[in-house]
């Protein structure tokens, strides 16, 4: 066991960092608009924060059928199907992109409406929403750049590629908000010129891994087998992403009805929630990387000792997470901004992000095994499920509890979705791992 303990941490660890470069592209808008007057600017971002996340999110499976894909044909060392598993998920993002952007339109005035806000923010929001929606077909690419990368094992590669996408883009949007004072429309130009220069460089990077995309053939790309499968697996993650979307979507709406400030201090706490989260999912993604290529290779103990070893890890970190934000919550707040009523507010409602850690370890983790095993169909019945009663939660507590009781519903989310995958699991590892190979494995 020690020496899976080793494998995974050396895996995570370099993915942990990778991660949490991720919501520095947000935490980064938010720490920038909430220095800005007044509370709508930060509330505009946040409103165009959700939007991005939501429309990026919804097409989520290209990040995570690519790991799961990429790291079973790894583990069964089928090198040419690694390449074409890439170039189908790569040629999709392109395509999904080019329709974002012509449809942008009524994309962004659907959204600001169904969220909801007062006039001020909506304006920030539109401005933010207008200029960063041009990054959609560099971002959805990265999901697959990223995915290729985790599925093959290499967290050092994807942690330079994240690294090089904050660095652009806390270095622009510093120019461009503080010294060329272009307010939201500079935090939205800082984070479009990112996404793309992080795709070049994806790019430029996967060609000096030995991925050569002359050798992409139309006949394998095209493989009907191979594309009924992913789009499959695709459409199932994709309704399962819809689901967490609608959830955070649920959560903003509730939020902007509560009023500006409560917007801007759920806004300030997401971040929290989103750095703890892209932090964990380093261990949840090299659980998929590890299990996927397990799989692949038909080694059921090394499964269960992957599956073992990284939930260990995982919640060990996440107490650490709960811990800090414990005792040094106040002052990471007020880093994120100086409107002392909205530092108030969020500080009323910080013992729910202390919680949440060690609540979503879980649900992160099985999101990891069960990407790792391409099992979306379970995937999407779970979210499906929980956000059911998400929905049901939120409206009842937050009329009855207010914004302590919205808090309270994101909370139980987490845990539902946890558990409805762990009664999955054992069924999971029947399907995953036949009699027959287990005879194969033994021998």
């Amino acid at each position: 066991m020690p020496y899976w303990y080793r494998r995974v941490l050396l895996l995570a660890l370099p993915l942990i960092l990778s991660n949490l470069t991720q919501p520095l592209l947000s935490t980064v808008d938010t720490i920038l608009s909430g220095h800005l007057p007044g509370p709508a600017a930060l509330g505009g971002v946040a409103l165009g924060g959700i939007f991005f996340n939501s429309i990026f999110w919804t097409f989520g499976f290209l990040l995570m059928a690519t790991t799961g894909l990429v790291a079973q044909a790894h583990g069964a060392e089928d090198e040419p199907e690694v390449l074409h598993h890439f170039g189908r998920a790569f040629l999709i993002s392109l395509l999904i992109g080019a329709l974002i952007l012509l449809l942008q339109s009524p994309l962004i005035s659907i959204a600001l409406n169904l969220l909801g806000a007062s006039p001020d923010v909506r304006h920030n929001a539109q401005i933010y929403c207008s200029i960063r929606i041009w990054s959609a077909p560099a971002s959805l690419a990265n999901y697959v750049i990223l995915g290729y990368l985790l599925g093959r094992q290499r967290a050092r590669s994807a942690l330079l590629l994240q690294a090089a996408i904050n660095v652009v883009n806390v270095a622009i949007a510093l120019f461009l908000v503080l010294a060329r004072h272009w307010g939201v429309a500079g935090i939205a130009t800082a984070t479009l010129t990112a996404e793309w220069t992080g795709c070049l460089l994806g790019i430029l990077l996967l060609t000096s891994r030995g991925v050569r995309f002359p050798q992409l053939r139309w006949p394998a790309l095209l493989h009907g087998p191979s594309l009924r499968h992913l789009f499959a697996l695709n459409r199932d993650i994709l309704l399962r992403t819809l689901s967490l979307v609608a959830a955070y979507a649920w959560f903003t709406r509730t939020g902007a009805h509560a009023g500006d400030a409560i917007l801007a201090a759920n806004a300030v706490l997401l971040n929290f929630h989103m750095i703890a989260a892209y932090g964990l999912d380093g261990f949840a993604n090299a659980t998929e990387a590890l299990t996927g290529q397990a799989i692949g290779a038909r080694r059921r103990q090394d499964f269960r000792d992957v599956l073992q070893a990284s939930s260990a890890a995982a919640f060990a970190v996440a107490v650490l997470l709960s811990l800090v934000y414990f005792v040094f919550g106040r002052q990471i707040i007020a880093i994120f901004t100086n409107q002392e009523p909205i530092r108030l507010l969020a500080a009323h409602y910080l013992p729910w992000i202390v919680a949440m850690p060690v609540v979503s370890v879980w649900s992160f983790q099985l999101d990891g095994v069960f990407v790792g095993a391409t099992r979306a169909a379970e995937l999407r019945n779970s979210m499906v499920l929980s956000f059911a009663a998400f929905f049901g939660l939120a409206i009842l507590l937050s009329r009855q509890f207010g914004n302590h009781g919205l808090w309270c519903a994101m909370l139980a989310f987490m845990a539902l979705r946890a558990i409805t995958l762990a009664f999955q699991l054992p069924r999971l590892e029947r399907l995953s791992f036949p009699a027959s190979t287990l005879a194969c494995e033994a021998r």
